[in-house]
């Protein structure tokens, strides 16, 4: 099925998605609010939109790439980032792929925040916290404040992406003849 759903895509739908993945990584590299970037909702759109073997590849890389325009080197304990990112993808694909609605949506996104913040934090834990249960606590503790941040983030970019993509995808004429 997921080849076919590039197979099935006319030039101007998929250009329409490249588009807003190129547009929405290259806002990770302005000034925003901390936590609030379109990382994870770039991953529930590729998710939905894209074949899995690519899908994956699309939030990491636009992290990967962002991450070395900007100057940040992952330490190894990093690893824990780029896979809730790769999560946000599979939420995408298993959600959001067959059948989208409002209510969906908001699932997607609240699963993808939740195990964004559960990784991440893992990963902060190991590398910043004493690794006992105390730095646990207070490490997720710690964090709880961030999580808003992040919720907001992928709420406010995937409304950004695919109320951008709906609205081309009936408004463009060349989407509806193919």
């Amino acid at each position: 099925m997921p080849t076919t759903i590039i197979r099935n895509m006319g030039k101007s739908q998929l250009l329409t998605i490249v588009a807003l993945i190129v547009l929405v990584a290259a806002i990770r590299l302005l000034p925003h609010p901390m936590n609030v970037t379109p990382i994870g909702a770039l991953g529930l759109f590729a998710g939905a939109l894209l074949p899995h073997r690519m899908a994956w590849l699309v939030p990491v890389a636009a992290l990967l790439v962002s991450d070395a325009i900007s100057g940040f080197y992952a330490l190894p304990a990093m690893a824990l980032v780029y896979l809730g990112f790769y999560c946000s993808a599979v939420i995408g694909r298993v959600w959001l792929a067959q059948k989208r609605s409002p209510g969906r949506l908001v699932g997607a996104v609240l699963a993808s925040a939740t195990v964004f913040f559960v990784l991440s934090n893992l990963s902060a834990w190991l590398m910043y916290y004493p690794r006992t249960l105390d730095g646990f606590v207070q490490c997720y503790l710690s964090a709880i404040p961030f999580f808003g941040r992040s919720l907001l983030g992928d709420a406010l970019y995937t409304m950004l992406l695919f109320g951008t993509y709906e609205f081309v995808r009936r408004y463009q004429p060349r989407w509806q003849a193919a």
